[in-house]
């Protein structure tokens, strides 16, 4: 009777561990890190063993969605998507290559289906070395290496993107980390492309120029509105939620006269041009107008397409 006892007991105190850790586990699994990346690595134009481009490509994904990037928890449903294409343009060595990286990043509309893009960029001067199966290191307050930088910089970027559009200012914090990376990268590196203010004007360091630059801080606040208080009410009220979206041009129109073609105001265009379009095609013809003349200011290499408002 003592041993059956002492049976039942022990049985007892494994199922209750059992349950323990089960409860622990999914507790675990209702929040993630802050990125849900998704890696495609084009390689058509190499030349080198394809092994080492799917590794890449799984590698960066990993770094990317396992990095914790914030101090704070996000639920599942709360990642942001993020879309990366790295293009390989030039193979230097087996172990290193010049690249074009495209990035996407979208936010969630509430109480609705719809996405909206909230960073359409190409970066076209990424340099790299990568060597098959090996993990990317990262340091936040010390250089290591141009990917993992690289990689930092523009998910600190998406966040405080993100961040940006929940609360005025309130990716700032993550754009001074971007801003930090951009500091601290030596200034003698074969690399440097796209962390100086030398070269193009669409590089890294002009991004956070213009992102920091307090001429810019009205757009910042205005992005806070545009989507809290405009695509996130137009299911409930369409018509009240298009006016804040006009005054928000408005005011993007006013920084673009005081900081004209500020890399910010163009990777606005980039991001929102086809969903400013389809809002306003429905719309009277003064206020289609009005759009046309502040977006195509903003962004004059692609004027025409505006005219699709139906001005």
């Amino acid at each position: 009777m003592i041993t059956e006892k002492l049976i039942l007991i022990s049985n007892t105190a494994m199922k209750n561990i059992i349950l323990t850790t089960l409860f622990l586990l999914v507790g675990l699994a209702a929040f993630a890190q802050e990125l849900n990346v998704t890696v495609r690595v084009n390689s058509q134009k190499a030349q080198g063993d394809p092994q080492i481009f799917k590794s890449l490509e799984s590698t960066v994904q990993e770094f990317m969605n396992n990095q914790k990037w914030t101090e704070d928890e996000f639920e599942l449903g709360e990642r942001i998507d993020v879309n990366l294409q790295l293009t390989i343009t030039q193979e230097l060595s087996a172990s290193s290559f010049a690249a074009e990286l495209q990035i996407q990043a979208i936010r969630p509309v509430f109480n609705s289906d719809y996405q909206t893009p909230i960073l359409t960029h190409l970066d076209k001067a990424v340099t790299f070395t990568f060597e098959a199966y090996q993990p990317i290191q990262y340091q936040e307050n010390a250089f290591t290496d141009n990917l993992s930088h690289i990689l930092a910089f523009y998910a600190n970027v998406i966040l405080g993107l993100d961040y940006d559009s929940f609360s005025p200012y309130g990716g700032e914090k993550y754009f001074q980390i971007a801003q930090s990376i951009i500091n601290i990268f030596p200034a003698n590196q074969s690399s440097s492309a796209g962390w100086t203010a030398q070269g193009a004007k669409q590089s890294r360091y002009w991004l956070m120029e213009s992102m920091l630059n307090p001429s810019v801080r009205p757009y910042r606040e205005a992005m806070y509105t545009y989507h809290r208080q405009g695509l996130d009410i137009m299911h409930d009220d369409l018509e009240t939620g298009k006016a804040v979206l006009m005054q928000v041009l408005e005011t993007v129109g006013q920084v673009n006269n005081k900081y004209l073609n500020a890399m910010v105001l163009r990777m606005f265009a980039n991001a929102k041009a086809g969903e400013i379009i389809e809002i306003f095609k429905v719309a009277p013809r003064q206020l289609k107008t009005r759009v046309y003349a502040i977006m195509s200011k903003i962004d004059p290499a692609n004027a025409s397409k505006y005219r699709a408002i139906g001005i």
